[in-house]
């Protein structure tokens, strides 16, 4: 199935509330490589039609060909042949009575040639429209060429999603190396990749290490070291040393499958604007073939013209209100979208959500995992004696090397950050629940919670004014003593991440508020909201509730955006105006939101905003140039202003009907230049 066969069911579906749509048939009865072929073959046809016509013959001052009205008739039955995929286009909209562009178009072509075979064997008719209808089946086919070729430049997401697999991997059996079809991998089958290769598949690295290129997947363009152990998605890219990868997800359970499922799913849907074409279109139908008939009954009855006169305007009536343009407007935009959205990472599942991302009032984040990491980080290190904090924090992280608890290893890691030489302990002791002891450099410490330095040191009224003060901010306080005296404390809580910041900021400047749901205390959520500048915050609430909070702010008539991990988040994501699922990575299947999020990053939220309001703008551009270029090229073509001696020919209609749809085509691929 080529690219082109592709949209044609995914415009199809686009287009089922009003019957299929002339894109759709467009598509599925003709390539772009088509339609140029038969459009050179036209063109060929109309040179020596062209000498069968007087008035062009008497403009140049040539002598008309012999037998000018029978060449005439041969060579644009000829033509005539070609415009006949008009006609089957036309079919299709009667049978599901959706009457569009292929039915105008069909009515045009069919009554200039019939009218004008009928003027070739009846003379007192006189007039023939074969270079007329001719040069109009020429302009159409061309036009029908820059639609299929313009629309099939949007980008079709799905197939791009295609191309990051490669079409072979090399698989591992018994030690021995073999080539396979990817389509024949298994769960469990353990294959190679080398430098410069894709990834087949989702698995874990068994052996080897590599830096990864996951920015076709994730949006994130800085490469992923990847060592044993580590998990690793299909279409990634193993930019340096070679990977013995065992799949554990494949085909559809794989990262790209679930992408593709996401995309075809959204591919189903509209934006409500969508809908708004719909409509216009077949009203459009309407209103162009009432003009047509009314313009050969006024002419010639009311007005004194002949009725060959009135047949021409009425020609050309119905061929510049074919809606290409209006078609067009709106599944061009849809389309650049979701590639665009793929390669940021961005996975819209509904795409009517974007209009309403685009008028959002509130953006409400879950506080833990979403604007925080998510994990314990060391927040302060104070010292309650002479020895400095920079020592209290070595002699800690010393202690906790051999540790497997999560306090323990995020102290050596920030003592780590900090470039601190670590000392080996002696004597290690874990005292199960409470902390560590053992000797650093000949000294005996302690470090631990409250209980365990009760039992070991003695708590100054100094130190426990520092607790107080740490557990009021929510802050877990792990205190290193010796028998002594307690020499400092170190506090621990889930930090902001440094993206955070500046998301808060970026959205605000875009004009909507933000709201934090967590289920900390209130002490920890109002530093946390203080800290970012968040407008609103709601505490202690549970994962059941927080759908009751996004209610109350929509009970305010705020569009509400909810951000969220997608899994204890769930109802609040649904609750939304539109849910949003961050921080998905490799999991892109999540069920709860409308729009998934591979990167656990807040500012992509913020590119989501952005992205919103670009796209609805150009769906409204496009909207009022296709509906304004009708309501005045209607008119003009039925003669409304003939009093100033206008009048517009049929090719001249043709031409502008292809004019207009080049155009909303056009500003529909500007899209793909904006900065996110």
């Amino acid at each position: 199935m080529d690219r082109f066969d592709h949209n044609t069911k995914q415009n199809d579906s686009c287009h089922n509330e009003h019957g299929s749509s002339h894109i759709g048939h467009g598509m599925s009865h003709g390539s772009a490589a088509q339609y140029l072929s038969r459009f050179w073959i036209v063109t060929f046809l109309l040179v020596p039609l062209i000498f069968t016509n007087e008035a062009v013959t008497g403009f140049l001052n040539i002598s008309t060909l012999p037998l000018a009205k029978w060449v005439g008739f041969g060579i644009a039955t000829v033509i005539f042949g070609f415009s006949l995929v008009f006609f089957q286009h036309a079919w299709h909209e009667i049978k599901a009575r959706a009457y569009g562009m292929m039915t105008l178009v069909s009515l045009a072509v069919g009554t200039g040639y019939l009218f004008s075979v009928a003027s070739t064997f009846i003379s007192v008719l006189e007039v023939e429209f074969y270079l007329e209808i001719s040069t109009l089946v020429w302009v159409l086919l061309f036009g029908h060429y820059l639609e299929v070729r313009s629309s099939s430049a949007a980008g079709n997401a799905l197939q791009e999603v295609a191309k990051l697999l490669p079409k072979q991997a090399h698989r591992l059996v018994g030690g021995k190396e073999e080539d396979v079809d990817i389509t024949d991998l298994q769960e469990r089958d353990v294959v190679l990749v080398k430098p410069g290769e894709k990834i087949p598949a989702d698995g874990v690295i068994q052996s080897g290490s590599a830096n990864v290129d996951e920015s076709l997947i994730s949006g994130e363009s800085k490469p992923v070291e990847k060592k044993k152990g580590d998990e690793v998605v299909a279409g990634a890219i193993c930019l340096d040393g070679s990977l013995t990868i065992t799949l554990n997800r494949v085909g559809e359970h794989s990262t790209i499958g679930q992408i593709q499922k996401l995309i075809a799913e959204a591919q189903g849907t509209k934006p409500n604007s969508q809908r708004i074409a719909d409509k216009a279109s077949a009203i459009l139908t309407f209103v162009a073939g009432t003009t047509a008939l009314l313009t050969v009954l006024i002419w010639p009855v009311f007005l004194g013209e002949s009725f060959v006169f009135a047949i021409t305007l009425a020609i050309t009536v119905l061929v510049i209100a074919c809606p290409h343009a209006l078609g067009l407007a709106i599944p061009t935009v849809t389309t650049i979208t979701t590639s665009l959205a793929v390669k940021n990472g961005v996975f819209i599942k509904n795409l009517a959500k974007i209009e309403v991302i685009k008028k959002a009032d509130y953006v409400v984040f879950d506080k833990t995992g979403t604007l925080t990491h998510g994990e314990f980080g060391v927040t302060d290190v104070m010292t309650l004696s002479t020895m400095p904090e920079a020592e209290v924090l070595k002699m800690a992280a010393s202690l906790e090397q051999h540790s497997s608890h999560i306090i323990g290893q995020s102290i050596v890691a920030y003592a780590r950050k900090q470039n601190l030489q670590l000392a080996d302990p002696k004597q290690f002791k874990n005292v199960a629940g409470k902390g560590i002891t053992g000797d650093v450099n000949g000294m005996q410490y302690a470090i631990g919670n409250r209980a365990l330095i009760e039992e070991y040191s003695t708590l100054s009224s100094k130190a426990e004014n520092v607790l107080n003060t740490l557990s009021v901010q929510g802050k877990t306080a792990i205190m290193l003593a010796n028998q002594k005296q307690v020499y400092g404390i170190i506090a621990l809580a889930d930090t902001i991440k440094e993206e955070s910041y500046q998301a808060i900021k970026d959205i605000h400047a875009l004009g909507v508020k933000v709201a934090m749901l967590t289920g900390d205390n209130k002490q920890v959520a109002q530093d946390v909201a203080q800290e970012l500048g968040i407008d609103t915050y709601f505490a202690e609430v549970l994962p059941e509730d927080k759908y009751r909070h996004i209610q109350g702010l929509q009970e305010d008539d705020s569009v509400v955006i909810m951000v969220g991990d997608g899994v204890n988040d769930a109802p609040a994501l649904t609750q939304a105006d539109a849910g949003v699922a961050i921080g998905a990575g490799t999991d892109v299947a999540v069920e709860a939101g409308d729009i998934v999020l591979t990167r656990n990053n807040p500012q992509d939220i913020v590119r989501l905003l952005k992205l919103s309001r670009a796209v609805y703008s150009k769906m409204i551009q496009n909207l009022v140039w296709a509906l304004g270029y009708n309501v005045v090229a209607i008119p003009a073509a039925a003669g409304a202003f003939a009093a100033w001696g206008f009048f517009l020919r049929p090719e001249i209609g043709a031409l502008m009907m292809s004019l207009s749809t080049v155009i909303v085509v056009v500003n529909a691929m500007t899209l793909r230049w904006i900065k996110l």
